[in-house]
C-alpha cells in the first residue's frame, strides 16, 4: 500500500441527464480544474450520476420500485427494508433514491455497475491517454454500527480486494483471514470530499498507483458475499416469514449437508417428558424415492377408486403429488412416541397423544425454517399419513414410527411472491 495519498473533489460537473456521457463531463471538469489526471489516479464516482446518464430515472412509486428491484427481503423494521437486489447487493431500500430527482420519479442503481465502471474507464483513457482506476460508489448502512458510509458497487482497473492470506505480519505471524476491502476504503475516502449536498459527485484519489491495474479486473462483484456463505442470511424477525411453500423447483442439486443442518435445527423443538420424538428419513436414493412414491400413488388411487371417483378425477387429484417427484430432495418426518406415558382413561391418553403431535409439528416447522435459512424452498405434503403401512414397508422402519407427511426440498424455480398480509388480531382472543 502507498505510504500516502491525496483526495480532491472534482467540481464543475453539471446536472447529468439521460444520454449524457459521464466520461466527457469528467474530462471537461478535470480540464477546468487545472489539476490533470495522471497514471495511477483513481476516480470515485457517485452512482447517482451514472444512473441518471443511463436513464435509470423512472416514474414509479418508491415502494413499487423497491419491490421491482428486490430479489429477496433480508430484514425489515417498520417501513425500512433491507433487501438483496437483482445485482446481488444487500442494502436498504434496494438503493432506490427519491432525492434530487423530479417529483413522481425515483432513481434506480445502474443495471450493472461493473460494466458502467469499465465503460467510464475506457472513455477516460480514450480521451486523456491515462491509466486510471474507477470506483462507482453508493451509500450503505452497516450491521452493528451506527451511521452510513460509501462503498464500492462498481470497479474497473483496480482489485477490489487485497488478499493478505498466506503472508506474515511484522512479528512473523502467518495471516490466515485478512482480506482488505480496498475498493470500499477508497470509496469511503472519496466520500469525505464529495458529500451529499456539495454538488461534487466525483473525487480523485492520487498516490495509489500500485493498486491500479492494466486490466479492468473482476470488478466489485468479488466484494459480494454469496448468500449461501452469509451467516446473516435473514434478520431475526424475518427468519420464520422466509419460509415459503414451493410448488415448482429448479433442477439445481441440493447439498445433503444443508439438509442435515436443517435437521439439526428441527431437533431443537420442544417435546414432552424430555423426549426426542422426531425421526427424519432422508430419501437420497433415486431408486428408493421412486419405489416410495409409486407405492404411495398406488395406495392413493385405490382409496380414490373406493370413494367412487372417476379415472379423470383421480388423475387430476393425484397430480398434486408431482411436487414430491420433481423436488431434488425428499425428507419424510416420523413421530416416535418413546417415553409417552400410558394412561388407563381415554381423556388423558388423548391428551398425551396430542402433546406428542404438537411436539412433532414443532419439529417439522423447525425443519422448514432451517431449510429456509439454508436458502432452500420446501413443501410439506401430508400424503404419507394416509398410507403409513406402505411408507414404513418401503423405507424399512419400525412399526411404531408414524409418518407425518413428506417434505419436498429444493431451490424454487421462481422467486416466491409476497405473502398476503394477515392481521394477528384476527387470530387473537383476549380474556
Amino acid at each position: 500500500m502507498s505510504p500516502g495519498f491525496r483526495v480532491r473533489g472534482l467540481a464543475g460537473i453539471p446536472e447529468v441527464r439521460a444520454g449524457d456521457d459521464p466520461a466527457a463531463l469528467i474530462v471537461d471538469a478535470v480540464a477546468a480544474s487545472g489539476d490533470p489526471l495522471v497514471d495511477g489516479d483513481v476516480l470515485v464516482v457517485t452512482s447517482k450520476i451514472i444512473s441518471k446518464a443511463e436513464g435509470r430515472a423512472v416514474r414509479m412509486g418508491r415502494e413499487e420500485a423497491i419491490d421491482a428491484e428486490t430479489e429477496r427481503v433480508v430484514a425489515r423494521m417498520g417501513s425500512t427494508r433491507i433487501v438483496q437486489t437483482r445485482q446481488g447487493l444487500v442494502m436498504a431500500a434496494a438503493g432506490v433514491d427519491a432525492s434530487n430527482v423530479e417529483p413522481g420519479t425515483v432513481l434506480l442503481l445502474p443495471e450493472d455497475s461493473d460494466v458502467s465502471a469499465r465503460a467510464l474507464r475506457a472513455g477516460i483513457t480514450e480521451r486523456l491517454g491515462v491509466r486510471v482506476g474507477v470506483v462507482i460508489s453508493d451509500t450503505f448502512g452497516r450491521p452493528w454500527r451506527v451511521g452510513q458510509t460509501d462503498v464500492a458497487i462498481g470497479v474497473a482497473g483496480l482489485r477490489a480486494l487485497q488478499d493478505l492470506r498466506g503472508t506474515v505480519d511484522t512479528h512473523g505471524n502467518l495471516m490466515e483471514a485478512t482480506v482488505n476491502a480496498v475498493a470500499d476504503e477508497i470509496a469511503g475516502a472519496g466520500e469525505l470530499v464529495k458529500g451529499k449536498t456539495s454538488a461534487v459527485p466525483v473525487a480523485v484519489v492520487s498516490g495509489l498507483g500500485p493498486l491500479v491495474t492494466d486490466e479492468d479486473g473482476p470488478g466489485a462483484a468479488e466484494l459480494i458475499r454469496p448468500a449461501d456463505a452469509d451467516l446473516f442470511r435473514y434478520g431475526s424477525r424475518d427468519v420464520v416469514p422466509a419460509r415459503r411453500t414451493v410448488r415448482s423447483f429448479s433442477d439445481r442439486p441440493v447439498d445433503p449437508a444443508s439438509v442435515r443442518r436443517a435437521v439439526a435445527t428441527a431437533v431443537t423443538a420442544p417435546a414432552p417428558h424430555h423426549t426426542t420424538p422426531w425421526r427424519f428419513v432422508l430419501v437420497e436414493s433415486a431408486r428408493t424415492r421412486k419405489r416410495l412414491l409409486d407405492a404411495m400413488l398406488q395406495a392413493w388411487v385405490g382409496d380414490l377408486r373406493s370413494d367412487g371417483f372417476t379415472e379423470e378425477q383421480i388423475a387430476r387429484r393425484t397430480r398434486r403429488g408431482d411436487v414430491l417427484r420433481e423436488a431434488p430432495s425428499l425428507v419424510v418426518p416420523f413421530l416416535v412416541a418413546d417415553g409417552a406415558h400410558p394412561y388407563p382413561d381415554e381423556r388423558r391418553a388423548d391428551a398425551e397423544r396430542s402433546m406428542f403431535l404438537v411436539a412433532m409439528g414443532a419439529g417439522v416447522q423447525n425443519l422448514l425454517v432451517g431449510l429456509a435459512m439454508e436458502g432452500l424452498g420446501s413443501a410439506w405434503i401430508s400424503s404419507t399419513m394416509f398410507c403409513a403401512d406402505v411408507v414404513r414397508e418401503v423405507l424399512e422402519v419400525p412399526a411404531d414410527w408414524h409418518p407425518m407427511g413428506s417434505v419436498a426440498v429444493g431451490y424454487a424455480a421462481t422467486p416466491p411472491g409476497d405473502r398476503p398480509p394477515r392481521d394477528p388480531e384476527d387470530f387473537v382472543v383476549v380474556r
